[in-house]
């Protein structure tokens, strides 16, 4: 158990190490907020144009994300050799590859926190035609991003620290920090109640699309036992689109008795499961906590398949 815990904590660091992961994190959670800040002429769909383009750049920066870090934990260190040296060990290659998974998966999990916060926080700043751009909550949180940076360079500068490390871990806190105290004030700087105007349905909403950045880091990594990442990419960008329209082009012929129709919508993840931004704005609370824990019921699942897949092509993998 030992060994398992540390190669996720190395897998862990290793890839929020990696400077694509900082930029990855930096530029999905700008561009949320940026997406709440010009002003739009949609009659009056402003706000759920905001909070479903957020949806949208979280779960496409999982899917960038997932094949990123899978690829760096992976494919990398199997074209280097790091792999072989750890498998040298007293270390079999199944718990090599499920604490890979699980260090993958922290760190997209992390990556996804930060993005909920983002946007969380546009749905408080998102206007209509009547509004104006919340420039305190748009200061406090540039000043948080900003403060994360410096505190990187000071530790990398006089206590010899990584840089990327270190940002990724005080971005986390300082976005949290800037959140909780841009959520006392209003757009004018006036005190208000907590987080008035924060839209907490995205709270599930964003748990399901993690929850689908799992499946997809599941997939990542089995393609990644022999694809480079490139490849992996192209695959897992394959399985997404072909997921999304997968409820549409199999699920009636399955009903209909088809048996391949069947097979390819079991095998095919359904993104569509956990994909409720449509949702939002029919007043209706659709956000019950036990849909929530379905989809992850099936998530789980979907993952186990995903990693028994990646083990099957891993155990023969010529490693030298």
């Amino acid at each position: 158990m030992r060994q398992f815990i540390t190669i996720a904590n190395n897998a862990f660091m290793e890839l929020v190490r990696q400077p694509v992961f900082l930029l990855l994190m930096t530029a999905s959670a700008v561009f949320e907020i940026f997406l709440a800040t010009p002003f739009y002429f949609a009659f009056g769909d402003e706000p759920k144009l905001v909070k479903n383009s957020t949806l949208a750049v979280m779960l496409l920066a999982g899917l960038l994300g997932a094949v990123l870090t899978a690829s760096a934990s992976l494919a990398r260190e199997i074209s280097s050799g790091t792999a072989l040296t750890v498998l040298s060990k007293p270390v079999g290659r199944t718990p090599f590859l499920l604490a890979k998974y699980l260090g993958l998966a922290m760190a997209l999990t992390i990556l996804s926190y930060v993005n909920l916060l983002a946007a969380l926080l546009a749905s408080r700043m998102a206007f209509d035609a009547y509004g104006s751009t919340d420039m305190v909550a748009l200061t406090i949180f540039a000043a948080g991003l900003v403060a994360a940076y410096l505190m990187g360079g000071f530790s990398n500068f006089f206590l010899r620290r990584p840089f990327v490390s270190d940002a990724t871990i005080s971005l986390v806190f300082m976005l949290t920090a800037a959140f909780v105290i841009i959520n006392f004030y209003n757009n004018k700087g006036e005190s208000q109640e907590f987080a008035k105007g924060v839209d907490w349905r995205l709270v599930p909403a964003g748990l399901l699309i993690l929850f689908a950045v799992w499946i997809l880091a599941g997939l990542a990594l089995a393609c990644s036992t022999r694809l480079e990442m490139i490849p992996t990419l192209a695959v897992c960008s394959a399985l997404f689109l072909l997921g999304l329209m997968s409820q549409y082009m199999f699920s009636e012929q399955a009903h209909a008795g088809s048996w391949w129709a069947s097979v390819l919508y079991t095998v095919t993840p359904n993104w569509q499961l956990f994909w409720l931004g449509d949702a939002l704005e029919t007043g209706k609370n659709l956000y019950y906590w036990g849909y929530v824990g379905k989809a992850l019921a099936y998530a789980v699942c979907y993952v186990g398949a995903a990693l028994a897949v990646a083990i099957m092509l891993f155990e023969d993998r010529e490693l030298s």
